[in-house]
């Protein structure tokens, strides 16, 4: 089961929990053993917090027409490239180099935070996360997602709100 605590902070948090914590924007904590073995590290998360997977979020770095670009849409859908770099007024956009993404945000695949990343980047969050009062997002690891207001996730981000995932 999946531990909860409310602006927690513990030794060894994560940069993305001491943004929080030092914004003073409401959040819970969820820890949850990581299986390597599993397919799907959002997958794996929705299910080890027993949480429905279109409230928790994934955080996909993307390269838009030569800038690296955030893209937080629900696990259990995919990311629409196109739809992405039109939400930034770009032109195409592909996956980024997983090893680059990983260096320029200072976190791991699978632990990639949209809070707290080593140089800031653009941001787009699905409106889809709009529906929902809270939703969960990696905290910066394997195993701990955070929860918290879509409306604080794309204030803290800059993020601009846009139809980027589909099905």
């Amino acid at each position: 089961m999946a531990k909860k605590s409310k602006k927690q902070q513990q030794p060894g948090g994560t940069p993305a929990t001491v943004a929080l914590t030092t914004a003073g924007v409401d959040f819970t904590v969820h820890s949850y053993d990581h299986d390597p073995a599993h397919p799907s590290y959002g997958e794996e998360a929705a299910e080890a917090m027993g949480v429905s997977p279109d409230r928790v979020f994934k955080t996909l770095v993307a390269d838009v027409d030569g800038t690296l670009t955030v893209a937080v849409v629900p696990v259990a859908g995919q990311l629409d490239l196109k739809a992405l770099a039109s939400a930034v007024g770009g032109k195409r956009a592909t996956m980024a180099d997983p090893a680059l993404a990983e260096r320029t945000t200072g976190y791991v695949r699978g632990g990639i935070s949209p809070l707290g990343q080593r140089k800031r980047l653009p941001t787009v969050l699905d409106e889809s996360a709009s529906s929902h009062s809270t939703i969960c997002v990696s905290a910066g690891r394997r195993g701990l997602e955070m929860e918290l207001s879509p409306e604080d996730l794309a204030k803290l981000t800059d993020a601009v709100l846009a139809s980027i995932g589909r099905p």
